[in-house]
């Protein structure tokens, strides 16, 4: 479904600065995936959801979506790259939601722009995301988790085969943000939607199969389900999915030079501060770091 390499977003500040929010990123994403993106602030992660969305363009690399090479759209395929092919959930209702319009109307308003209005589809979509008893609800009217889920079903409207959602939760509570990734899970698993979320919260991000961490730009790791870790493995199951299903493995990423990011924690647990230099060994089938004083960083097995 989606394909970045070498991804490069560089945003001019004034005529003596810029910032380079994308640094080379590599990512794919399966079609029907649902997946979480994390870092800290400032690592690109919302950048990257702007790019995928169609809301900017990336400065260099590839980015193809659905079959459509993102670079190479103009601005008119752009407009219908965003009503046609991806839904987007923005984190501040504002920015999802016009107050002065009931539920339903709000879900009809993408049908409109698109010149298909189609009130059995919007009434469907609110009854879908569980709240088919407040289609003539306004804003004032709904709790901030009901007018996520009618966002949901906004993006919804046009049919897409992408959603994006950036913190999609970051402004209710721990149980209503539980309820509204179920909602988003059962979409995921009902309609074969392709589902990216951008979000802070772990407690989140250990409910999907894979999550992306984005650090200074770039892929840096992925967490992934133990099961779904073990079929990447191999084909056979072990007798306790049970637990695997409960637990994630972390894995580095490489890009396609072979580069891996270290975690600046590591590095300053044994004391690299002064040198941008380590010791790579091969040994025993292990790929050893050590420190220029010999010291062992850490391992990765063959």
């Amino acid at each position: 479904m989606i394909t970045c390499e070498n991804l490069v977003k560089i945003y001019t500040i004034d005529d003596d600065h810029e910032v380079m929010a994308l640094q080379g990123l590599d990512l794919q994403v399966e079609d029907g995936e649902m997946m979480g993106i994390i870092g800290n602030s400032g690592s690109g992660k919302s950048t990257l959801l702007n790019m995928l969305g169609g809301l900017d363009r990336p400065s260099a690399g590839k980015l193809i979506i659905n079959d459509q090479n993102l670079l190479r759209l103009t601005d008119k395929d752009l407009v219908r790259y965003r009503l046609e092919t991806v839904g987007f959930i923005w984190q501040n209702n504002a920015r999802n939601l016009i107050p002065y319009l009931t539920a339903v109307e709000n879900v009809e308003l993408p049908m409109l722009l698109k010149g298909k209005l189609k009130r059995d589809r919007a009434k469907e979509l609110l009854e879908r995301v569980g709240l088919g008893h407040r289609i003539n609800s306004k804003l004032n009217m709904l709790s901030g988790g009901e007018q996520q889920r009618v966002a949901i079903a906004i993006s919804l409207a046009n049919n897409p085969s992408l959603l994006l959602a950036d913190e999609p939760t970051g402004s209710v509570d721990t149980k209503t943000a539980d309820i509204i990734l179920d909602v988003f899970r059962e979409l995921n698993r009902e309609l074969g939607v392709t589902i990216v979320i951008v979000t802070h919260d772990t407690l989140l991000t250990r409910k999907m199969d894979r999550v992306v961490a984005i650090r200074d730009g770039k892929t840096s790791s992925e967490i992934l389900r133990r099961s779904h870790y073990s079929e990447l493995l191999s084909t056979e199951q072990t007798d306790n999915d049970e637990d695997q299903n409960d637990t994630h493995v972390e894995l580095a990423v490489l890009d396609r030079a072979g580069r891996i990011q270290v975690p600046r924690d590591y590095l300053d647990s044994i004391g690299i501060e002064d040198t941008n230099k380590l010791q790579v060994i091969l040994e025993d089938g292990q790929i050893i770091l050590r420190n220029p004083n010999g010291e062992k960083v850490g391992s990765l097995n063959n």
